[in-house]
């Protein structure tokens, strides 16, 4: 996937200027596809020589005219396109997998106190989703179509950090039976 991808996909749920696409992504889509304003800004830019978007001034009171996006019928088209292709698995590169198998050769201590770092931020991640998920979709048994993808999106961030904390319990468990 490309940037330009997640973009079109924040421009397809409701249009928005470069500044709020990427308050968007800071808040939201940021949490599985990192993108910095920069690269943002940039590829808005490709992204309209490329007819996938469009944009129109706004006045604003005291401040200057502000650019709003919004998406094209070749950017729909390109949306079609791209999810119609598989999507590729995408391999695990982890650092921390790599530390962990070498505690043996390394600072076991320093190993285990970043264990417990990642507990806490796992913890404070799920945390984070779940008020989301609350404020956004308090039932989820009546969730509209418009929001099935978005909220399945959050379910699947609630699972893979519910699955890092038990990682992560399951590191300090083993390595406490082990003393």
């Amino acid at each position: 996937m490309a940037l330009e991808h997640a973009i079109l996909v924040s421009l397809a749920e409701k249009t928005a200027s470069g500044y709020d696409l990427a308050r968007r992504f800071d808040a939201s889509i940021g949490h599985f596809w990192k993108a910095s304003h920069q690269q943002i800004y940039k590829v808005l830019g490709r992204m309209e020589s490329d007819k996938w978007v469009e944009s129109h001034l706004v006045a604003q009171d005291n401040r200057p005219d502000k650019k709003v996006y919004s998406i094209t019928n070749e950017g729909r088209d390109e949306l079609m396109r791209w999810s119609s292709v598989p999507t590729p698995i995408e391999p695990l590169r982890s650092e921390f997998a790599v530390k962990l198998r070498g505690t043996q050769f390394g600072d076991r201590e320093a190993v285990l106190a970043d264990v417990r770092v990642r507990r806490a931020a796992h913890e404070a991640q799920i945390a984070y989703y779940e008020a989301s998920a609350q404020r956004h979709y308090p039932e989820p048994a009546s969730l509209r179509e418009d929001e099935l993808g978005a909220y399945l999106v959050l379910r699947g961030g609630i699972l893979a950090e519910q699955t890092g904390m038990a990682w992560c319990d399951e590191i300090l468990q083993a390595f406490e039976a082990e003393r």
